[in-house]
């Protein structure tokens, strides 16, 4: 499709790609560790489930609340380091020592100590993990102008990204390990540590490395002052009102919700699957295969599915990929009733490439796409262009999809008629439950494919908007 040549100015060179994906690497290994971590809240530190679930959910809702204020703040942000670099060095340090401390729980504490102590320190966490993660996100949009590196860039920093979905399912593995750790709060607790660290130090490589847009002339941005405070929530929420007026981000967004919804609804269907139907509830022979079954799924889609999707997209449009990519994931979940076989484990591996394309394409191709959408809406709003705003938003899109998942994936689990207390499921009740790991993901992904039809902003689109948007700034 594609008739362009991306000029020398507009690449992204490979230094900086690199500390770019690094920053991503971060940015999933953080919620990633976490969600295993959570789990040890109840074995590890004997905290009840119901206030386990408080400690899950609360901090969301708070989280959901900084990101756009965040994105606000550094779009309008004026230093001599950029709009988004300094809050990502911070960030990164903020993010990296706070997750540490955050579970240096100690399980000879009482019950609500604990739960306060968690509480606390998950609103402090997230708040520095906001600090880092959206202005992160702000950065990469506007790293380039050019509508085929952009896709390039947001392929590089996703595979380097699946890195940490390798290694995450081992924490559970290395955790319960009794011959690692005496217990497994100390393992959470040295784990933490070692997690911390490597945030840190991957985690600052953006604000080093990475350059974003030439904002030393920008016009229009807001003073961000204590004086200032209520003008700038009013200035904040017409930002917002102008990014929901945006049809093509709004598309973005829906097929986003619906894939990963959908995806994450089921997610954690493959393990009791695996357990329950491929081993007959025996945990003990179950072993390694489930951690084996999310490696191997990052594995493919890191090295396999998010080059072939850039490649794709440079050849026939953004649009056509997500649509292809999308509907050979469905494909894949459908490839999952004959994959999961107790005769031939292995092959639960077959189904794999083609699932992976499903979320391979999703943040690749519309993290790109969000960056022609952060063009649109200079040419149609003026300065400051809103990339941290877009994508606060966007990831507001993405976390409520996956609290609303979680939710839904518990409902599921309870109509289909799963007993978490019975070790052998009822067989009626592992074929629903089978039914179910592969129709809601393939419903919700061909929803976003009629979504997505009729979607517009093309890449002839976009370089038109670009060339008004250069002769608008009077650059050469």
């Amino acid at each position: 499709m594609t008739h362009h040549t991306t000029a020398a100015k507009d690449r992204v060179p490979i230094g900086q790609k690199m500390a770019f994906g690094a920053g991503h690497l971060v940015l999933n290994l953080l919620p990633g560790s976490l969600a295993i971590f959570m789990f040890f809240l109840l074995t590890a530190f004997g905290m009840d489930p119901f206030l386990a679930g408080l400690l899950g959910g609360l901090p969301r809702i708070f989280d959901a609340i900084t990101d756009p204020i965040m994105g606000f703040i550094s779009d309008n942000t004026k230093s001599k380091w950029g709009r988004r670099r300094p809050f990502i060095f911070v960030g990164a340090i903020a993010s990296g020592v706070l997750f540490a401390v955050l579970w240096q729980l100690d399980p000879e504490n009482t019950q609500m100590f604990n739960f306060w102590y968690f509480l606390i320190l998950s609103l402090v966490f997230l708040l520095g993990n906001t600090i880092f993660a959206t202005p992160l996100i702000g950065l990469g949009y506007e790293m380039t102008s050019d509508y085929n590196e952009r896709t390039r860039l947001m392929a590089f920093s996703q595979i380097i990204a699946q890195i940490a979905w390798m290694i995450v399912p081992w924490f559970w593995v290395l955790i319960a390990n009794p011959n690692l750790f005496e217990t497994q709060a100390i393992g959470v607790q040295k784990l933490s540590v070692i997690v911390g660290v490597i945030c840190i130090v991957l985690g600052i490589l953006p604000a080093i490395f990475c350059k974003g847009i030439d904002s030393s002339h920008m016009e229009n941005r807001k003073k961000i002052t204590f004086k200032t405070m209520f003008t700038n929530l009013k200035d904040l929420f017409q930002g917002i009102v102008q990014v929901a007026k945006n049809k093509p981000f709004m598309k973005l967004c829906s097929a986003t919700f619906l894939v990963f919804n959908g995806f994450q609804m089921v997610a954690s269907f493959s393990f009791f699957i695996i357990v329950f139907y491929m081993f007959n509830g025996d945990f003990a022979l179950a072993g390694n295969w489930p951690a084996w079954f999310s490696t191997v799924s990052a594995f493919a889609t890191a090295f396999l599915v998010i080059p072939i999707i850039s490649a794709m997209a440079n050849k026939v449009g953004k649009r056509k990929a997500f649509i292809i990519s999308t509907a050979i994931s469905i494909v894949g979940y459908l490839l999952k009733w004959w994959g999961f076989n107790p005769d031939e484990p292995l092959l639960i591996f077959m189904p794999i490439p083609f699932i992976a394309f499903g979320i391979g394409g999703l943040f690749t191709l519309m993290m790109s796409m969000t960056a022609d959408v952060c063009d649109l809406d200079e040419l149609e709003n003026g300065m400051p262009r809103k990339e941290g705003t877009f994508g606060a938003i966007y990831w507001w899109m993405v976390k409520l999809g996956q609290a609303l998942a979680l939710v839904l994936g518990g409902l599921v689990l309870k109509v289909v008629g799963f007993d978490q207390n019975e070790s052998v499921q009822a067989a009626e009740t592992i074929v629903n439950l089978r039914l179910a790991d592969i129709i809601i993901p393939a419903l919700t992904a061909g929803l976003a494919i009629l979504v997505m039809w009729k979607y517009n902003l093309s890449e002839d689109r976009a370089r038109e908007i670009k060339k008004e948007l250069v002769k608008r700034r009077g650059e050469l």
